[in-house]
């Protein structure tokens, strides 16, 4: 479960690069947001710690809640914005929920003992 987080933060960022390459003005260079998912995958990959994929979870919520509250989230995604953004915002949300919920079920599984 643990790399299926990795790889939903991984869709969630190339989501955010359709969006980018779709026309949607981020309010710096690079949008925050691939940066971050980014991030995030190279932390639950990569940390030790049994509790990682909580990143998943975490920034599934931060990226959802931004949609939620984004003035264009639902119109991206309805097609008002051309189809390249609303492929981009639906593979954008669909790889963060996944990264949200194997993150929950990658934290609910027993520690394995390597024996």
């Amino acid at each position: 479960m643990k790399m299926l987080t990795v790889f939903g933060l991984l869709v969630g960022a190339v989501g955010i690069s359709l969006l980018w390459a779709g026309g949607v003005e981020f309010p710096v260079a690079v949008p925050p947001g691939i940066v971050i998912l980014l991030v995030g995958a190279g932390f639950v990959a990569w940390a030790p710690w049994r509790w990682a994929p909580v990143a998943g979870v975490v920034l599934g919520a931060f990226i959802t809640v931004g949609f939620l509250i984004s003035g264009t989230g639902f119109d991206n995604l309805s097609g008002d914005s051309g189809a390249l953004v609303a492929v981009g915002q639906a593979i954008q949300l669909i790889g963060v929920w996944v990264a949200a919920i194997a993150g929950v079920l990658a934290l609910r599984r027993p520690a394995t003992t390597g024996v």
